[in-house]
């Protein structure tokens, strides 16, 4: 398998579900601004896309596919079908009872969530009927995911990467077509959500049909293998998504700070998940199955130049996408989401958020591609332990920054904590001797760097001479952003060009 060429098809599809998710919150944006109704609905939406971003991001298949693997290459094919059968069972049996139980206790996680908005008692219980709507959105994306790490397995990345986009596509056609049905209007969203995540789970069944690995469940409890997977699943999806929990642990924080701050802070992040879907997920999504591989066979320098190749590609890719959010923050912001109900003020204060989430970009996306390199050799305790300590650390710059820096202070602590995190991590695969550097980095980073002052000496400068009213409406913003961002782009892949850097360079050892 090409793993580059295969990294560009799954890239290119996620690309295509950002875009729509781009003009998803654009359309939010517009339609309900950032005042109340949207905060209530961002936070009782926090809990299903946590689950989201665990399951449909890699977090999920990142315990699987390991497990799966062995049970395709080592066993019959009809035991394989059994093992799915019965994981299915147990994890939607689980999800069930877990969905039920939220669902009967939503007054409770919303006040665990936003404990600042039961001073305003309209506010807390729109939050709780929304919430009660969204949740079995928890149920549907994670039976979707089960089916997508399946096929996954099977080297059939196209249709899991494309499920995400059903849901951006529910979300348009709810709010163009049906808001002005509901009272208030943003109870439209929280149907998009389940309308969605029907549509999610039915999409890839299709695929696994194909395969003749369509799951029929079938519980039991005596299937050593599938409690073996539970048991590594729980500790995995922790580790892989520390700074999915910092987030919604960072809603209880935001519920005390002005109103609108918890929606400032979406925004921001919908703006970082752009990069962290196209680059990260995908890089997770098809290292896996090569490292779990490697893994199996014993084939250490073939595990370790793999990951070397994800971690350079990385660091080529996201360096670039920090430079960009980070200096372009204010076009950004004014051209994706400035509209309609979203204030001048809106903006600003996204821009806040976006520039300090932005710090930590790279730490993002390199998490998602070292933690497979523990999970694939089924080692769970350092990537744990690690994510344990990130999150105290998180917590405490929490408290430390939102008093000076309100809810900026608080996307600046995730973003700092994920550089801990990749540093940790990276440090524990080289201390074990897991990972060896390959040759050529002085010369990598030195090509890298110098491409990156390129790049934004040129975006200052366009910024400085382009003719674009960033406050006004009008095409004019679409296309400067377009061109800034086109503009930075070649600068940066041509001055890697001349420093000597060639497509060659880029295939995975």
């Amino acid at each position: 398998m090409n793993l580059f060429k295969t990294l560009a098809r799954v890239s290119s599809i996620t690309l295509l579900s950002r875009i729509l998710g781009f003009a998803r919150d654009t359309l939010i944006a517009r339609l309900f601004g950032a005042g109340p109704a949207t905060d209530a609905f961002f936070v009782a939406f926090k809990l299903p896309n946590l689950l989201r971003r665990l399951f449909s991001e890699g977090a999920f298949a990142q315990a699987f596919v390991p497990m799966l693997s062995e049970h395709r290459h080592g066993k019959p094919h009809a035991e394989t079908r059994a093992f799915i059968a019965n994981i299915t069972a147990m994890l939607g049996l689980a999800l069930s009872l877990f969905t039920a139980l939220c669902m009967l206790a939503a007054p409770l996680l919303v006040w665990l969530m936003a404990p600042g908005f039961s001073r305003n008692s309209h506010q807390f219980a729109l939050t709780v009927e929304l919430l009660r709507i969204t949740l079995p959105y928890i149920l549907l994306i994670s039976l979707s995911s089960l089916a997508g790490s399946i096929l996954n397995a099977w080297g059939r990345f196209s249709v899991p990467a494309f499920t995400p986009a059903l849901l951006n596509l529910t979300f348009i056609a709810f709010a163009l077509g049906l808001a002005k049905h509901f009272d208030p209007p943003v109870m439209v969203l929280a149907w998009a959500t389940f309308a969605g995540g029907c549509l999610q789970l039915l999409y890839p069944l299709f695929a696994l049909k194909r395969l003749d690995l369509l799951p029929r469940p079938r519980l039991d409890l005596r299937d050593q293998a599938a409690w073996r997977m539970v048991y590594r699943m729980l500790p995995a999806i922790f580790s892989v998504s520390v700074a999915q929990i910092s987030l919604l642990l960072n809603s209880t924080f935001a519920s005390f700070l002005p109103t609108g701050s918890v929606s400032w802070m979406y925004y921001a992040d919908r703006l970082m998940e752009f990069p962290t879907g196209v680059l990260g997920a995908a890089l997770g999504t098809i290292l896996l199955p090569s490292l779990s591989r490697h893994a199996a066979t014993r084939d250490h320098a073939a595990y370790s130049a793999l990951l070397d190749w994800g971690i350079r590609l990385t660091l080529l890719l996201a360096l670039p996408a920090t430079v960009g959010l980070a200096m372009l923050a204010g076009p950004l912001t004014d051209t994706l989401f400035r509209y309609g109900q979203f204030t001048p003020l809106d903006a600003a204060m996204t821009r806040q958020a976006l520039i300090a989430y932005a710090l930590g970009l790279v730490g993002l996306i390199l998490i998602k591609v070292l933690v497979p390199g523990f999970l694939a050799r089924q080692n769970l305790r350092a990537p744990v332990r690690i994510a344990v300590w990130t999150l105290l650390a998180t917590l405490a710059m929490n408290l430390l920054f939102i008093a000076p820096l309100r809810h900026a202070g608080l996307a600046l602590s995730i973003g700092l904590a994920a550089l801990f995190n990749a540093g940790l991590l990276l440090y524990e695969l080289w201390r074990v001797r897991i990972y060896r550097p390959g040759a050529g980095w002085q010369a990598f980073l030195l090509r890298l760097f110098a491409a990156l002052a390129v790049m934004a000496l040129i975006l200052l400068q366009v910024q400085a001479d382009l003719p674009v009213g960033w406050d006004r409406l009008g095409t004019g913003r679409m296309t400067g952003l377009a061109l800034l961002i086109g503009l930075g782009a070649i600068g940066y892949f041509l001055a890697l060009l001349a420093l000597g850097l060639r497509p060659r360079h880029l295939r995975h050892p």
